[in-house]
C-alpha cells in the first residue's frame, strides 16, 4: 500500500526516533511511503531548498494518491494537522499515535470520523503494533 507518513518538520523533532522506527517498520512490511524521507535527521535541510508552494503541491498530490495517513502527533504541528484533515475530506483512513502522556488536540481526540483512530502509545513496540492493525484494516478494506 501507499502510505503517507505525517510528523512534526519545524514544531520540534524530540519524537525523530520514533519517526525513524515508524517509517522502518512500514517499510520493512512492504509498503511505500512517499514521505519517508520526513523521519531522516537532515530533513530540515533537504526541505529549506523546497518552496513552500512546492512543498504544497507536492503534499497535496502524495496525500490524493495515498491508501492511508498515519501520523505521530506527540508534537503538535499545523503542516500535521492540515495534512490529516485533507486527507480526511478526501475519505483517506487516518491512524494518529502519539506517546502517552503527551497533551493532543481535542480537535484530532475528540473527532468522531469513522475514517480516524487515534491512539496512544507507551514503547515503540506498542505504536508499531497498531499500525499493523490499523493497515491490515485498510488493506482488507481496500
Amino acid at each position: 500500500m501507499n502510505i503517507y507518513f505525517a510528523c512534526s518538520i519545524t514544531g520540534g523533532r524530540q519524537f525523530e526516533t520514533a519517526y525513524q522506527a515508524i517509517v522502518s517498520a512500514i517499510l520493512a512490511d512492504g509498503h511505500e511511503i512517499s514521505t519517508a524521507h520526513l523521519a531522516d535527521p537532515s530533513v530540515k535541510a533537504l526541505e529549506s531548498i523546497v518552496s513552500p508552494r512546492e512543498v504544497f503541491e507536492r503534499d497535496v498530490a502524495w496525500i490524493r494518491a495515498c491508501d492511508a495517513l498515519v501520523a505521530e502527533v506527540s508534537t503538535p504541528s499545523h503542516g500535521v494537522g492540515y495534512e490529516m484533515a485533507f486527507a480526511l475530506s478526501l475519505g483517506k483512513p487516518v491512524l494518529c499515535c502519539y506517546q502517552a502522556g503527551q497533551p493532543v488536540s481535542k480537535m484530532i481526540a475528540g473527532n468522531t470520523s469513522q475514517d480516524i483512530r487515534v491512539h496512544a502509545y507507551q514503547t515503540i513496540e506498542d505504536a508499531l503494533a497498531a499500525i499493523r492493525v490499523f493497515l491490515e484494516q485498510v488493506n482488507n478494506d481496500l
